[in-house]
């Protein structure tokens, strides 16, 4: 069995190759050939903790295996990730455990990647400022995959704490100067969005975090943040707008607020929500003009875990990279 750390993982899945292997996943999918069960969700209420279990199968990436993703809030007072995780990757012919992944890291790649794959399908090929809201944890793969995809020369950051994002903005500037785009942080949404042609979201907001009238026409727009119907960063206005919602898998139709809350108010159903597999399969058409308003919703699946994880797996067994050892 081969362990893989965060830096070797960093090595292993580069930003390109991750949005290569999510619209494959995504494209596995849509056609039925990825079995993923529900997520198991164990509550360990006496540390204020749960533990979630995502297995997935893909046969037509030759990939079985789990991703084990931990909450727990308490274990910043002692200097430990709040969000730990692991994926566990097997070989789909006997069962054996092949591999041990680094999980935090390669879910934020991960993470970026299908935004990525989602805003080089959707988004105009002209596109030319882009907006991010949010700078947490995931805001980093956010950004490195809008710059992947579309040359942007500026791309405007927001955050609720304007001295976070202005932190965020530097170290970004630095860490992606080879995209030759200007990364500038912003005190309010308004000015973040205002004339943006790619706007993605990445918080945990229970409220909208923009308006939607200040979306000008052909953007594109990724709600990237809510994974539980409480949480709902889009505006309804928004959705309802949209000439196209996509949807990473139809799991975003239960989990995510941003969709929930329109369908429950009768300002969108469930079949107007078109899986992107099925846009990148050529069975759904993308974007119809210049000036449609684009919205990609994602609340993650393990199928682009695993699909992923066997892409860096791959990598690593060519590069001699990893620490084997025997169970």
């Amino acid at each position: 069995m081969i362990i893989l750390s965060a830096a070797e993982i960093e090595k292993t899945l580069t930003m390109e190759s991750a949005i290569v292997a999510c619209k494959d996943a995504l494209g596995y999918h849509a056609k039925g050939e990825a079995t993923v069960p529900l997520r198991v969700n164990v509550p360990v209420e006496a540390h204020q903790g749960q533990a979630l279990f995502m297995p997935a199968s893909v046969p037509a990436a030759d990939s079985l295996g789990i991703k084990i993703v931990s909450v727990y809030p308490n274990n910043v007072a002692q200097g430990l990730p709040a969000v730990p995780a692991q994926v566990i990757m097997m070989n789909p012919r006997t069962g054996l455990v092949t591999a041990m992944l680094e999980g935090t890291s390669l879910t934020r790649i991960r993470t970026g990647a299908v935004q990525g794959a989602a805003t080089d399908v959707l988004a105009r090929p002209d596109a030319n400022i882009g907006a991010l809201i949010g700078t947490g944890g995931q805001a980093s793969g956010q950004l490195e995959a809008m710059l992947t995809v579309r040359d942007l020369e500026l791309v405007k950051v927001m955050d609720v704490d304007f001295a976070r994002a202005q932190a965020f903005a530097s170290a970004e500037s630095t860490r992606l100067s080879r995209f030759g785009t200007r990364i500038q942080a912003v005190e309010t949404s308004a000015e973040a969005v205002q004339d943006a042609d790619i706007i993605t979201a990445v918080t945990i907001s229970k409220t909208a975090v923009f308006d939607a009238e200040l979306i000008k026409p052909g953007a594109h727009v990724n709600g990237m943040g809510s994974y539980t119907p409480e949480m709902s960063e889009i505006p309804q206005a928004l959705v309802r707008s949209a000439g196209l919602v996509a949807i990473d898998t139809a799991d975003a139709l239960a989990e995510s607020g941003d969709l929930i809350n329109p369908i429950n108010a009768g300002q969108l159903s469930a079949e107007d929500c078109v899986p992107l597999g099925e846009i990148i399969n050529g069975v759904r058409p993308g974007r119809q003009s210049e000036e449609e308003i684009t919205f990609f919703e994602c609340v993650g699946s393990a199928v682009l875990d695993v699909v992923c994880g066997q892409r860096v797996l791959e990598q690593a067994e060519a590069q001699g990279m990893g620490q084997n050892i025997q169970i």
